[in-house]
C-alpha cells in the first residue's frame, strides 16, 4: 500500500519542483477575484467591509470546481495536497489560520483521498490592534492549490482584499453569515456538545470509535488529523487505511465505528485525533487515548454494517429459517415429512412427538457442525458464508448422487425399508429414528442453496460475532427450519386435520420423486460450472456414469430386496459409482467467463440491445466509482436457486435492463460459485454473509451501499434505481 501511495504522490512531488522553479504561472493582479484557473476558479471574500480596531473579521479562500475535479483536505488521504494561504499583512494586523470545513471521502482506484468538490470556502478570523488607526488597509495573498481529477493540476494566484478600519465595525459574531463563506462557517467541525464522550480502543488490525451522545447514530466516518498535544515528528494522519470500509454498529445511545489500521503503522499511537462526520452538516472534532486491547470486539461484539444488533438478528435467523421451509430447495424434503406424519397418524401420540423432536435434533446437529467449520475458518485467516460447502466439487457429486439414489427409491425402483426388515423389530425402530434425523440433516443440506428472505442479514452479521453469538444465531436459524414439522407433531388437533393414509400415498410419494430428480439434474449442472471451460461437460460424463451405477445398484435392491447378497452388491456399485467422478475431481477453478464490453463503462453492450455484466473485482468497482457511475454489483453462484430465479425474473427483464442503462449503471457479477476471498471480504463489508446479495452503489462519490434484500421483484429494483441514480 505504501508504494502504491509514493506512486501516487509522485506527480504532486514534481508539480512541486516546477512550481517552486516558477514554471507555474501567477494569476491574479492582487485584487479579490475570481479568477480563472485550469479547472478551477479563485476569489477571496469577507462577511463584512470593516474591521473595528481591537475587533476581528471573517476572511475566507473560496475555490470552484470544474465536475469531477476536487480540491484537498488539511488531511488529504492517500495523496495530494491542501491549499495555502501566505499573507502579506499590515502592521497590525494578524491572521488565524485556514479552518477547514467538514470533508468527503473521494475514492480513486485502490486510494482513498479526503477533500471537496464543486465549491469550498476555508474561512480564517482577522485580528486588527487596538492601536490601528482608521482607514483602509490592504490585506495581500499568495494562493497556491492542487486540483485533481485522473491527473493532478498544481496552480497559484496573487490575490488581496480591501477593508476599512473603522471604530464600531460588526464583530465577527454580529455579522450575517451569507454566500459561500457563512455556509462553511457552519460545516466546520465543532467540539463534542456537552455530555457527550469519545472514546478509542485498538488492537493488531483495527480501531474501534466509540461516540456516546444520547441518541442511536446509524451513519459516521472517521477523518485522522495530526495530534497538536504531540511532539512526534511523525505524520499522524498515517494511521488509518484510508481506502478500507468503515462499518458501524449503531446504538441506543451513539455509535461504535470500526476502522482499520494502516499497516505501516507500527505501535498503536498514544492518541487518535480527527474529524468524527455523522452527516454533512454535522461533525466533531475529536480526540482520546488510545486503550490497546486484544481484540476490539471485547465486551461489545464484532461490528455490523447495517446495524442489526445480536437480539435482532436471532429473531431475524428464526423467522428466516421459518420462511426457509417453503424455498424450492426444502419444501420436498418437508413434504416428504409430511407424507410420513400422515401415515403415523394413528399411532401412539408420544411417539410421533418423538419423530418430530429427532427430526429437529438432525437440524440442530447440521447446523452445529456448519457453524464449528466457519468458526474453524475463521479461527484459521479464511473466510466462508452460507453455502460454503457447494464450492467443493466433491460435496456437489456427493449430494447429486444421495438425490438421485432417493429419487430412485420413492419412484419406486426398490424400497430402503424393506431391505432392513430382516434386521428385526427393534432395529427397525431405530431405524424410524434414524430416518427422522437423517431426513433433518437432509433438510438442512439442500437448503444452503437457498437464502429466504431475513436470513441474509442475519447470517451476515454472525459471521463476523464472536463465537457464542454466531452460535445463537445459526441455532436460531436451526429452530426456525424445524419448527413447522416440530408444531405439527406436537399438535394432535393439527394431525387430525390430515386425510387418511390410503393407496393415494404411494403415488404421491412416487410423483414426489420428480423435484427430487430435477435437483439432481440441477446439482449436476452445478457441478460442472464449478469447472473451468472445456473441462466441465468431462465431469459431468463422469458424474452421470456414476448415476448409471446408483441405478442398477436400485435395481438390484428392487429385485432382491431382502438378502444379505444384494445389500452387499447394492454398497459396492455405490462405491464404484461416486469413485467415478471422485477420482477425477480435479482442476475445480474460476467458471466466471468475463464477457467483453468494448470499454463500454455503462454496462451496455454496443448496440444497447443488452445489458453486460462485468466481472466483479475491486479495482473495477473503484475505476467505475471513480468516474461518477452508479455500480449494481449482483453476488451470485450457480448453486444459488434464489440467485437464479432473481436473475430471469427480474434483473433479465427488460424493464430493468432499460432503467440500468439508463441510469448508466455499471453492472458487477460477483461469481461465487467457487471459493473467492475477494467476493467473500465485500459480502462481509455491506453486512452479508451469502448469497443473494444486491448492492447499488450511488454516484457521489462516498455514498453508503444501498442492499437489498434476497427476494427481488421489479418494482423493487426499480425504486432502487430512481432513489440512487441521480
Amino acid at each position: 500500500m505504501q508504494k502504491i501511495r509514493l506512486l501516487a504522490l509522485l506527480m504532486c512531488v514534481l508539480d512541486g519542483a516546477n512550481w517552486a522553479s516558477g514554471q507555474i504561472a501567477v494569476i491574479g493582479d492582487g485584487g479579490p477575484g475570481p479568477v480563472k484557473a485550469q479547472h478551477l476558479t479563485a476569489e477571496l471574500v469577507s462577511l463584512g467591509p470593516a474591521i473595528a480596531p481591537g475587533g476581528t473579521q471573517e476572511v475566507g479562500l473560496v475555490l470552484t470546481m470544474d465536475e469531477h475535479w476536487h480540491v484537498y483536505w488539511i488531511n488529504a488521504g492517500d495523496s495530494g495536497e491542501p491549499p495555502k494561504i501566505t499573507w502579506t499583512l499590515p502592521e497590525g494586523v494578524t491572521s488565524g489560520p485556514m479552518q477547514f470545513p467538514i470533508p468527503s471521502r473521494l475514492p480513486l482506484g485502490p486510494l482513498m483521498d479526503f477533500g471537496y468538490e464543486d465549491e469550498v470556502a476555508f474561512p480564517l478570523i482577522l485580528s486588527a490592534a487596538s492601536t490601528m488607526k482608521p482607514g483602509p488597509v490592504h490585506l495581500d495573498a499568495r494562493i497556491s492549490w492542487l486540483v485533481c481529477s485522473q491527473v493532478c493540476l498544481p496552480g497559484k494566484a496573487h490575490l488581496g482584499l480591501d477593508l476599512m478600519v473603522q471604530p464600531g465595525a460588526p464583530q465577527v459574531e454580529q455579522e450575517p453569515k451569507l454566500g459561500a463563506l457563512g455556509e462553511a462557517m457552519t460545516l466546520l467541525p465543532k467540539p463534542l456538545p456537552a455530555g457527550a464522550k469519545f472514546s478509542v480502543t485498538g488492537d493488531k488490525q483495527r480501531f474501534a470509535l466509540t461516540l456516546v451522545d444520547g441518541k442511536p447514530e446509524t451513519d459516521a466516518e472517521f477523518y485522522p488529523l495530526k495530534d497538536n498535544n504531540s511532539s512526534s515528528d511523525k505524520d499522524q494522519t498515517d494511521v488509518i487505511a484510508n481506502a478500507a470500509t468503515q462499518s458501524i454498529e449503531s446504538r441506543r445511545d451513539g455509535m461504535r465505528l470500526y476502522v482499520k489500521r494502516s499497516p505501516d503503522l507500527p505501535n498503536l499511537p498514544a492518541t487518535l485525533h480527527g474529524v468524527f462526520k455523522l452527516s454533512d452538516a454535522v461533525a466533531y472534532d475529536v480526540s482520546a487515548p488510545v486503550v490497546q486491547v486484544d481484540s476490539v470486539a471485547t465486551g461489545s461484539g464484532m461490528p455490523s454494517p447495517t446495524g442489526v444488533t445480536a437480539t435482532g438478528a436471532i429473531g431475524l435467523a428464526f423467522l428466516g429459517g421459518v420462511i426457509l421451509n417453503l424455498m424450492p430447495c426444502v419444501f420436498p424434503v418437508l413434504f416428504l415429512k409430511g407424507l410420513a406424519l400422515v401415515q403415523s397418524s394413528t399411532q401412539d401420540r408420544g411417539h410421533v412427538r418423538r419423530h418430530g423432536l429427532v427430526y429437529a435434533l438432525g437440524i440442530l446437529a447440521s447446523f452445529w457442525a456448519i457453524v464449528a467449520v466457519l468458526l474453524v475458518l475463521r479461527a484459521t485467516g479464511s473466510h466462508a458464508g452460507w453455502g460454503f460447502q457447494l464450492q467443493s466439487p466433491v460435496f456437489i457429486a456427493v449430494l447429486a448422487s444421495f438425490m438421485f439414489f432417493f429419487a430412485l427409491s420413492l419412484a419406486g425402483q426398490f424400497d430402503i425399508g424393506l431391505s432392513l426388515t430382516s434386521m428385526g423389530g427393534s432395529l427397525a425402530e431405530k431405524q424410524g429414528y434414524a430416518g427422522s434425523f437423517f431426513t433433518g440433516v437432509l433438510a438442512t443440506v439442500v437448503a444452503t442453496p437457498c437464502t429466504a428472505p431475513l436470513m441474509g442479514a442475519a447470517i451476515g452479521f454472525a459471521l463476523a460475532q464472536t463465537a457464542a453469538v454466531t452460535f445463537a444465531v445459526f441455532t436460531a436459524l436451526a429452530l426456525g427450519l424445524a419448527a413447522p414439522y416440530v408444531l405439527l407433531s406436537w399438535q394432535p388437533a393439527w394431525a387430525r386435520m390430515l386425510p387418511r393414509p390410503g393407496a393415494w400415498m404411494e403415488v404421491l410419494k412416487q410423483f414426489t420423486a420428480v423435484p427430487l430428480f430435477a435437483t439432481a439434474i440441477w446439482l449436476v449442472w452445478v457441478y460442472g460450472q464449478l469447472y473451468a471451460p472445456g473441462k466441465g461437460v468431462d465431469q459431468v460424463a463422469l458424474l452421470l456414469g456414476c448415476f448409471l451405477l446408483l441405478a442398477i445398484a436400485g435395481w438390484v435392491l428392487g429385485r432382491w430386496p431382502a438378502r444379505w447378497s444384494s445389500r452387499i452388491a447394492a454398497v459396492v456399485l455405490l462405491g464404484l459409482g461416486l469413485a467415478i467422478p471422485l477420482s477425477q475431481v480435479r482442476g475445480a477453478g474460476r467458471a466466471r467467463a468475463a464477457t467483453a464490453t468494448g470499454g463500454q463503462a455503462s454496462g451496455a453492450s454496443a448496440n444497447g440491445a443488452e445489458l453486460v455484466w462485468e466481472p466483479y473485482s475491486e479495482q473495477a468497482l473503484d475505476a467505475a466509482r471513480a468516474a461518477g457511475h452508479p455500480v449494481f454489483i449482483d453476488f451470485t453462484a450457480a448453486w444459488c436457486l434464489s440467485c437464479q430465479f432473481n436473475e430471469r425474473a427480474v434483473l433479465r427483464s427488460a424493464d430493468v435492463e432499460s432503467a440500468l442503462r439508463k441510469g448508466g449503471v455499471v453492472t458487477l457479477k460477483a461469481d461465487w460459485t467457487n471459493d473467492d476471498p475477494e467476493i467473500t471480504k465485500k459480502l462481509a463489508s455491506v453486512g452479508r454473509g451469502g448469497v443473494p446479495t444486491y448492492v447499488l452503489y450511488p454516484a457521489a462519490a462516498g455514498s453508503a451501499a444501498d442492499v437489498l434484500p434476497e427476494l427481488l421483484t421489479k418494482d423493487l429494483v426499480l425504486a432502487a434505481i430512481a432513489r440512487d441514480v441521480k
